[in-house]
């Protein structure tokens, strides 16, 4: 008898720890599902596993224990059920009742609980479906989804972390215990919903964007929206921290030890807000500039194209402005004055610039290039002609150290403002397309002067590029089996080359037919 009522002691006593074992891996399995916490999931179940054998040592240890009591008290010649009856009388009545009945009302809220939550999750997710198809908008629908599975991981941990908080009020526990689990629940909501609330901003902020896209027209202001449109994800992204600062002002008071952290959060979110400030200031420059000072209706073809290279540089200089306000800015409000850094930098600059004299040269031709009106961006040129190299080609861009232009051919090349030397601009008002080609000692060369003529009047009369019709200059030289004629082309600055290749085409064609005899054509 006597070891039959041990065995069911000890069965209990397992039976206990198993479940208080299962509850804790209930808990755990829980906490894993967190978001801000699933990047952590090693180190969660490295705890879980901690707490599982300190479970299995203490039942272990209080096994050994049961045992070698109950050894005692056979040894003693005692009775077990005697001794067990007289150990539970000697606690209160009342005790007995208030561990029956806190047993009886946690068993009864967990399973409370339990039943709760798949419901209120179906609800949450009908509430889902309905919002996303009441504003019949697709690209809010990923960030609508994810709002809703937020609010359903609050909900469930809300009302399991308050259910361990009644168990453990039902149970008379330590004081500090649900204090406790109580900052941990207050942590627990204001993360989560902070959470839910970057989730919601996402919502809203996509359903916006999907409006003004939808309703935008040429006869409204939200035309202007598409330009602005790709401050949205910095937009999000910039409230998505101050949120996070918010989150972490509103937990670190609740931590002692961390609470000084608080001090510093309004800080962060002054150097947020400069920061998404400064660059929506410089996108609204660049619209201002391409809007209003690029689309002007009434400016000729030259006055454009000045435009089209002053702006690039006029976005540098806006850009690194407005980037030098927002550090002296950000500098002031972490307490440092910028005014030493600047004077320091003055000086550094200063001594680079006296050891940098081919930068400042590069610069200061840069800036005679512009105003001087050298070339200017679409231009076609043939720069920093030497004995052994030129640089030819369309002009792309004009930077203060460097000019970028494109080869026939389709090379990038990027020259130095201050090797540019000599400047042969092809773009100004007009140019000549020259072609030479050689004809027979033996042709009738007022027959060929006329077809010449002839095709200059028609590809005049095609070609809007051509100012004046091919003509005849008259013979260049005198070869040894052919004559060298030489014939010009006025055309639209940059286009000679084109119409270089279109009449040499021409010109093979027609004199065939004409029976004209070609030795061949020179590069003209």
């Amino acid at each position: 008898m006597n070891i039959l009522i041990i065995l069911a002691e000890l069965g209990f006593l397992i039976l206990i720890f198993s479940l208080l074992n299962w509850l804790i891996g209930i808990i755990v399995s829980q906490f894993t599902k967190v978001s801000w916490l699933q990047g952590r999931s090693a180190n969660i179940t490295f705890v879980r596993r901690n707490i599982s054998r300190l479970l299995i040592f203490t039942c272990v240890a209080l096994c050994l224990a049961l045992i070698g009591i109950n050894g005692v008290v056979i040894y003693r010649g005692g009775n077990i059920k005697e001794f067990q009856l007289n150990l539970i009388r000697s606690v209160p009545n009342q005790f007995w009742v208030n561990l029956f009945t806190a047993s009886l009302k946690s068993v009864s809220l967990l399973i409370l609980v339990n039943f709760s939550i798949p419901p209120l999750q179906r609800g949450i997710n009908s509430v889902c479906d309905y919002a996303k198809k009441v504003d019949q908008i697709k690209a809010n629908d990923e960030s609508t989804e994810a709002f809703f599975q937020v609010l359903k991981r609050i909900i469930t941990h809300t009302l399991w972390v308050s259910s361990a908080i009644l168990c453990a009020k039902f149970f008379y526990l330590p004081e500090v215990v649900p204090k406790y689990l109580y900052i941990a629940l207050k942590i627990y909501i204001i993360v989560t919903v902070g959470l839910l609330i970057i989730k919601a901003v996402a919502t809203i902020v996509d359903t916006l964007d999907a409006l003004s896209l939808k309703y935008s027209s040429s006869n409204n202001l939200l035309r202007f929206y598409e330009r602005l449109r790709r401050l949205i994800p910095l937009f999000k992204k910039c409230l998505e921290y101050v949120l996070y600062v918010g989150i972490v002002n509103l937990v670190v008071p609740e931590i002692e030890f961390i609470a000084w952290i608080g001090a510093y959060t309004p800080k962060i979110v002054q150097i947020i807000g400069i920061f998404f400030i400064s660059n929506v200031l410089i996108e609204v420059a660049y619209f201002i500039l391409d809007e209003f000072y690029l689309k002007t209706t009434d400016l000729n073809d030259s006055e454009q194209q000045k435009r089209l290279t002053l702006i690039p540089l006029i976005r540098s200089f806006a850009k690194y402005f407005i980037y030098f306000t927002a550090v002296v800015s950000i500098l002031k409000i972490i307490g440092i004055d910028p005014a030493p850094i600047l004077a320091g930098a003055g000086i550094v600059g200063i001594a680079v610039g006296l050891g940098a004299q081919n930068l400042i040269n590069d610069v200061v031709c840069g800036f005679l290039i512009l105003f001087e009106n050298y070339y200017l961006v679409g231009d076609y040129i043939e720069a920093g002609k030497t004995e052994e190299r030129s640089v030819e080609g369309i002009v792309e861009a004009i930077e203060l150290r460097t000019t970028h232009i494109r080869h026939p051919d389709g090379q990038l090349q990027i020259i130095r403002n201050g090797d540019i030397g000599s400047i042969i601009n092809y773009s100004k008002q007009y140019i000549y397309a020259r072609v030479e080609l050689s004809v027979s000692y033996d042709s009738n060369l007022d027959h060929v002067y006329r077809v010449v003529e002839k095709i200059g009047q028609q590809l005049k009369a095609d070609d809007p590029n051509i100012l004046e019709p091919t003509r005849v200059v008259g013979i260049e030289n005198f070869g040894e089996h052919n004559l060298l004629l030489l014939t010009l082309t006025k055309v639209k600055p940059g286009k000679h080359l084109h119409i270089q290749r279109v009449l040499r085409k021409i010109f093979k064609e027609t004199f065939s037919q004409e029976e004209i005899e070609i030795y061949g054509f020179s590069k003209g």
